[in-house]
């Protein structure tokens, strides 16, 4: 397991400033939570996969243990036989489909921390969040929210009405619903059913 965020970094300092104050660190008095604010939002590279990839798996790690709690071993296997694989791969083709998804790094002092990918519907006018991740040792510093944010305001700009998002219901996509929500997202509830049909 991954436990050094400096194989994240990227140097440069070529990214879209969502903030810059003399300190990087500002408290947010509403919620007493440390806030990152110099962080920098970019375009994807191609040179950002292999970072992307390790702190996505580190970060989605909780999100399938999860899911193995709530479903079962059995149909948790039936579903995701190799979670890792699978996310490795769906994160390699967003990066490199850059005609159909669009994908914003987030980096802090050249440490690359998270990312988002969305996809846009010119027909429905709807922008659609496919990916977000933030590295763990950066959660809950508002990062996913930032991102969120930015995202938002790139899919209006291109002419957007909408924008959606799809989540877990269970206790390890809290942070995620959190994000979203602090982004002015409203949720609708659904429920989605399993049956193992292998079963004696």
């Amino acid at each position: 397991m991954l436990t050094s965020v400096g194989m994240f970094g990227r140097g440069g300092g070529w990214g879209i400033p969502i903030a810059t104050l003399q300190d990087s660190l500002a408290y947010a008095p509403c919620c007493e939570k440390r806030i990152i604010m110099n962080l920098h939002i970019r375009p994807v590279c191609n040179s950002d996969v292999r970072d992307l990839v390790r702190l996505s798996l580190l970060a989605w790690a909780p999100v399938f243990s999860s899911f193995e709690r709530v479903l079962g071993h059995n149909i948790y296997t039936l579903i995701w036989p190799d979670w890792r694989t699978s996310q490795r791969e769906a994160i390699e083709t967003v990066c490199s489909d850059g005609e159909k998804t669009i994908v914003w790094v987030a980096e802090l002092d050249g440490i690359v921390v998270g990312f988002l990918a969305y996809e846009l519907n010119l027909k429905d006018k709807t922008g659609e969040v496919q990916l977000l991740a933030v590295h763990p040792q950066y959660q809950n510093l508002g990062i996913g929210t930032e991102l969120n944010t930015f995202a938002l305001r790139t899919m209006k700009d291109s002419g957007m009405t909408m924008a959606r998002v799809e989540t877990g219901g269970d206790a390890s996509h809290a942070p995620a619903r959190k994000s979203y929500e602090k982004a002015g997202y409203t949720a609708l509830p659904l429920v989605r059913y399993f049956k193992d049909l292998t079963e004696t």
